[in-house]
């Protein structure tokens, strides 16, 4: 950090559908790099380590299965990073499945955050596969640990002291009451969003400006 400033990456890498071990490694290949160009909070897609268009293998125990092991992948080889990851997954809890956001530092995670607004419209079909997540923070237990869930987390950057950092998932930027503005009200000073929207024409565009408009009106930065 540097005259107020903070340096954050968007990453997207070229992921393989339904293979969470190459997708772990290209988390971390990409992930070490933007480390070392500086960058305090990282963000990849939202089910980054599955890929989006996985479809009916989402209800495939051993994907779930795969999934958490790239996750410990990731965790055991992003022990010292002093940066905030934010890790898109599919995760089970209480037999509903859910699309969430793992939020690592330092090799641990700090929390789960689930995608609120779930889009069933047009191309989109997720309700098939995944449960809305609550703002209401509950605990679930990964590797014997009691990890903190929902959509209400707030995190605490490195840098400058007091930042405040808060993660939403796609369609929730899209919906009329976005969840960031009750993160901006909160304290957010950063919003990032996990996505992995399939491309329609005009929508590149739409998309920057839904951005620019929704980082202006909440006066907070967007990692998009």
């Amino acid at each position: 950090m540097k005259h107020g400033y903070i340096k954050v990456a968007a990453v997207t890498p070229k992921i393989k559908v339904a293979d969470p071990e190459y997708n772990a490694a290209a988390v971390l290949k990409y992930g070490r790099e933007a480390l070392l160009r500086g960058a305090n909070i990282i963000v990849f897609p939202e089910l980054v380590l599955s890929a989006y268009t996985c479809n009916d293998l989402f209800l495939q125990d051993a994907l779930l299965v795969r999934v958490k092991e790239a996750l410990r992948t990731v965790l055991r080889q992003t022990a010292g990073w002093n940066a905030l990851l934010f890790v898109g997954l599919p995760l089970e809890k209480d037999n509903k499945l859910y699309n969430v956001a793992a939020v690592l530092k330092n090799g641990r995670i700090l929390g789960f955050v689930p995608k609120q607004n779930i889009p069933n419209y047009g191309e989109f079909y997720e309700y098939r596969y995944f449960a809305p997540g609550s703002k209401d923070v509950v605990t679930v237990e990964f590797d014997g640990e009691k990890v903190p869930f929902g959509a209400g987390l707030l995190f605490e950057g490195n840098h400058p002291e007091g930042l405040c950092v808060g993660c939403e998932i796609c369609e929730d930027l899209w919906v009329p009451d976005p969840p960031s503005k009750q993160m901006a009200l909160a304290g957010a000073q950063i919003i990032v969003n996990l996505s992995a929207s399939d491309e329609t024409v005009g929508k590149a565009d739409y998309r920057k400006n839904l951005v620019s408009m929704t980082s202006a009106s909440l006066v907070s930065a967007y990692v998009y």
